[in-house]
């Protein structure tokens, strides 16, 4: 009985440790900025894949709640922070949708069942990745008005970045799944 009990404690410890060390790494990739045409390019899309194809499923969610929670808190996780403000404040601003979708990709992502077909593995990726861009355009449009090009100012900048990010983890992705041998 106290077996199990001290194996169960060191799970909860080493989950939260993982959970922990993804939230810094999606925080870092956050602040991160790439020269990319037309807007410079963030990894923090290409993050959140990573984790729920690496963590799977129900550590990822953890992670990203973690990670939202942090900048809610007023920890300055989020791209843009400290520069345009923190805490809830920042999150509840035009970026809220986009970090919201964040929690639907990571839990496709993480639900997926990956293979050596690169077509349905890309598939499967753009599919988590568009709920980003889907929840992140709700947002925007109910924030700034539907009369605005949403889809210009809220998507298109940033296709080509993302098709590039979510062909690095298709092409990654027996490499990220490695990762989920020694969670």
């Amino acid at each position: 009985m106290e077996l199990v009990k001290n194996l169960k404690n060191s799970k909860i410890i080493k989950y939260t440790f993982v959970a922990l060390l993804g939230s810094i790494l999606l925080a870092i990739s956050s602040k991160v900025k790439i020269p990319f045409y037309p807007v410079p390019m963030t990894m923090q899309t290409l993050v959140v894949i990573v984790i729920g194809i690496a963590f799977g499923w129900k550590l990822g969610l953890a992670t990203i709640s973690l990670y939202l929670f942090e900048g809610i808190l007023g920890m300055p996780v989020f791209s843009g922070t400290p520069e345009k403000g923190v805490g809830l404040i920042y999150f509840t601003g035009p970026t809220m949708g986009y970090l919201i979708g964040f929690l639907v990709a990571v839990f496709l992502a993480g639900r997926f069942v990956y293979n050596d077909n690169s077509v349905q593995n890309f598939l499967k990726i753009l599919l988590a990745t568009s709920f980003i861009y889907l929840l992140g355009i709700i947002w925007l449009g109910s924030l700034i008005g539907w009369d605005k090009p949403i889809f210009k100012l809220g998507v298109q900048p940033f296709l080509l970045a993302e098709l590039f990010k979510i062909l690095i983890a298709t092409f990654a992705i027996k490499q990220i799944l490695k990762i989920r041998k020694f969670i």
